[in-house]
Parts: C-alpha cells; structure tokens; sequence
C-alpha cells in the first residue's frame, strides 16, 4: 500500500465549524446559497400540486448545506455529477434558476430544452453533468469522466459525485471505488446520506452502517462530518479537494444529513414517524445557522429578511419566465432521439 495514501480521513474531523472563524460575508453568502434552494423547492412544491410541473419531484428540503458547503470549492474545470435530488446542486454551481424553473415545467428554454424535467438537470457550460435518475447511476459516469481528464490531460481538474447511501447497496457503487482507487482518478465521492434510500432505512439495508469503514476494501481515504453545518461540510470538503488535486486521487466523503420532505411528491411516507423528522428539523441547516450567526454578531434579523427578499424575488422571476416559455414543436419531438 502505497504510504502517502491513508485510509482514513480523521484529519477532516478537525475542521472549523464555528461561524466566528469565518468572515461575516462568507458566512452571509452559504446562507443567501441555502436561501435560494430553499425558497425554490418550496415553490416548486407548490407548483407541483397547481399541475404546473408534473412527472416526478424529489426535493431537497433540509439537505442544502451539502451543496451550499461543497460546491463553492469548484473551480470552472471541475465536473459536478448529480442525483434526481439535484435542483440545488444545479443551481450553486451555476445554472440559472430561470433554466431550472422552466426545464421543471418542461418548456424549451429549460436547461435540458424540457426534456428531462426535474431528474435530469444538465447543463454542458457550467460541466453539470446530471440529474440521473438511476440510484448509483452518477457513479461510473464520475470515473469516465476522471479517467478522461487524466488521459487528455486536464492537469488539476477534479469531478465531484453526489448520491445518497441508497447507492452504496448498487454494484455499480463497488466498481466505481475500485476503478477510482485502481486507476488513481480524482473524484471526491460526496454521500450525502439522509439515513433513508426511498422507504427503507439504512440499518435495515446495511450490516456496517458506518459507511467510510466500507473503504478500506479500496483503499481510498475518507471522512465523515455532520451535513447539516454548511460550515463544517464546507471546510471538509475543501480539505478533501485539495488532497484530491495533490495527490490525484479519489476521497470518500460521507456527510450525514436528512430529508425534511418526503422521498418524492409520490411518496405516502408510512416509513418515519412525525417526532423523528421534528428532532431532525430542530437541527435544520438554515435556522440554526441563522442562530449561531446572530449568536456571534455576525448578522442582524434585517440582514437575514433582506436575504430572504432576494431568495423570492429570484424564485418569482424564474417562475415567470418558465410561464412564459415555449413547448417544443411536435414536428421536432424526434430530434435527437434518432440517428437518422
């Protein structure tokens, strides 16, 4: 084994956490990120029981500090590879909320021309490479694409994978880490795991619920903190990016979060009860970390409702401009679709 490549990631456990570390606008811009998610999925909600979008909708309520923490380390380079839970991650990293709204609604001026709807954001400019709707899916398309970056090369850039514990069970998950660590890819591994893959819960699907001890098979470093800190997921994945620009090689990030929402617009719910989810939400992302900045000095209850002003003006616009949007001709439904 190969001595400059440990296989655990202790060292991540080390990271600051406290909001009085950070610079004010630091800390005001993940919030303004957390907002923006927020407010957009709830009103995609509300417009998913208006029939204004259709098809599936898995919200991302309660997650936002994953992306709001890992994706402000990218650089342009970088490739993000997504889930179907993927309206934030498209977002933070660049995709505008009026291509987002209008895909949702499935008019042609949607970042996949309306097309793919809510599970398959793709965006080629800012190398958002999905919204899949396969559980593990992302997984080997992050490997393709890391192994392409190196044989090219593109000297420095890293991909980025987000899925949830559900795929850790997929072959598919088992294969990536091994061609990763076999082939030395840089690919940080982001699993953002809600405790729940659809309807069943983690300790009913895994014998070793510790996800990063899973690993060690592959020989590729992990760590693991508590996804709900937009600060801690952030420091974290900053150190976990620049080991994976050094050394090019994979990381194993686990970072333990929780869907407020159901799995999906479908979804009755019989699985949880009420009282878990409540525990869970009085650790959600926004509010304490809204607390712990008003704790600090950090920001003022004006700071955070004009914050908030701003989310909604942004999410109404998007959703006038996908209402504005065009449906694609019959005549072109064919495009694309068909080698001839």
């Amino acid at each position: 084994m190969d001595a400059t490549r440990p296989t655990n990631g202790k060292a991540l456990l080390n990271c600051a956490i406290d909001p009085a570390t950070h610079g004010r606008e630091f800390c005001l811009a993940r919030l303004r990120d957390m907002l923006r998610i927020r407010r957009m999925e709830e009103r995609c909600a509300q417009l998913y029981g208006e029939s204004k979008i259709r098809g599936f909708l898995h919200l991302y309520i309660g997650e936002e500090a994953v992306a709001a923490g890992v994706l402000p380390n990218l650089t342009p380079e970088d490739n993000v590879v997504a889930t179907y839970r993927e309206h934030g991650h498209a977002l933070l990293r660049g995709v505008s909320m009026n291509a987002i709204m209008a895909e949702m609604y499935g008019k042609q001026e949607g970042c996949s021309r309306g097309r793919g709807g809510s599970m398959h954001l793709f965006d080629r400019a800012t190398r958002f490479y999905g919204g899949n709707a396969i559980v593990g899916g992302g997984l080997p398309l992050a490997v393709g694409l890391a192994l392409a970056d190196t044989m090219l090369p593109r000297p420095g850039a890293v991909t980025v994978c987000f899925f949830g514990e559900g795929a850790v069970a997929e072959g598919a998950f088992h294969e990536s880490m091994n061609l990763a660590s076999l082939w030395r890819l840089p690919v940080l591994f982001v699993c953002e795991n809600n405790l729940y893959a659809m309807g069943t819960a983690l300790s009913r699907s895994e014998a070793q619920i510790d996800l990063t001890k899973k690993l060690a098979g592959y020989d590729i470093a992990t760590g693991h903190v508590n996804g709900m800190n937009v600060l801690a997921v952030h420091d974290a994945a900053r150190q976990a990016l620049a080991r994976v620009r050094e050394k090019r090689a994979p990381f194993f990030l686990e970072l333990h979060t929780y869907r407020f929402r159901a799995h999906s617009m479908f979804d009755p719910e019989l699985y949880r009860d009420e009282a878990e989810i409540e525990r869970w939400k009085a650790h959600g992302p926004i509010h304490s970390f809204t607390d712990r900045l008003k704790a600090a000095g950090q920001m003022t209850e004006a700071d955070f409702q004009h914050l908030d002003a701003e989310a909604m003006a942004e999410v109404e616009a998007a959703v006038a401009f996908a209402e504005a949007g065009t449906w694609e001709a019959v005549s072109d439904l064919a495009r694309d679709v068909t080698a001839a």
